[in-house]
């Protein structure tokens, strides 16, 4: 199975499972030139950008761990176009990650935080 549809299912998962708990998706695929965020969503009134990575085991660790300082950073400043072109400012956000690994899921609420900033 090529690595963009098996993106695309880990994807709907973590979609549905946010749902699930309450989150309100705002958007999922935002792309910009400086990168591309998953998901969007709302969680109890804070602005969410979300990074979903599956795998089918750990035999090559944790699918967290992938995202690294690099993708962090690219997180990050998408997320500041994104709150720049809907004029965002004032509204309080958090970086989440989606780990799923097998039929597992789970949510790391502020699994990073970004020193960059408008």
């Amino acid at each position: 199975m090529k690595n963009v549809h098996k993106g695309k299912i880990g994807e709907a998962k973590a979609i549905n499972y946010l749902q699930s708990l309450g989150y309100n998706i705002i958007q999922t695929n935002y792309r910009c030139a400086f990168g591309e965020i998953d998901i969007i969503a709302e969680d109890s009134g804070v602005l969410v950008f979300l990074e979903v990575k599956s795998r089918k085991n750990t035999d090559f660790g944790y699918p967290s761990e992938a995202v690294n300082y690099k993708k962090q950073h690219s997180i990050a400043k998408t997320a500041v176009t994104y709150i720049k072109q809907k004029n965002l400012f004032n509204k309080p956000m958090r970086f989440d990650v989606v780990e799923i690994i097998g039929d597992s899921i789970r949510v790391i609420k502020d699994a990073f935080t970004s020193d960059i900033w408008y």
